[in-house]
């Protein structure tokens, strides 16, 4: 199932990885780790946020999406299911729209 996996990241400890010169290589280890389908880093709510677009197969993967950004950066993180293009076509949406008229 894909999920957006929303990510919260306080600025302590990630000031300190930057500042001792290993904030890419942590990055990158989570990201190895990971294998987002997309990753997006940005701005949320004045701090720092990452925005990934994962596959879990299970529910029983999310504390392995999850766990690496709680163990490293006290980070939060919110799953949503999210649907592309292709799957909203395979949604039935107009049987569903006829049903509930």
């Amino acid at each position: 199932m894909r999920m957006l996996l929303n990510v919260r990241i306080p600025h302590e400890p990630f000031n300190a990885f930057v500042r001792g010169g290993t904030i890419e290589e942590v990055i990158a280890k989570i990201l190895e780790e990971m294998k987002p389908e997309a990753a997006y880093f940005t701005e949320q709510s004045g701090g720092r946020g990452a925005i990934l677009v994962i596959n879990l197969d299970d529910p029983s993967q999310i504390p392995a999406f999850a766990e690496p950004w709680f163990l490293t950066f006290n980070a939060d993180c919110e799953f949503r299911v999210v649907m592309g293009p292709e799957d909203l076509q395979k949604a039935g949406l107009a049987m569903i729209g006829a049903k509930w008229k």
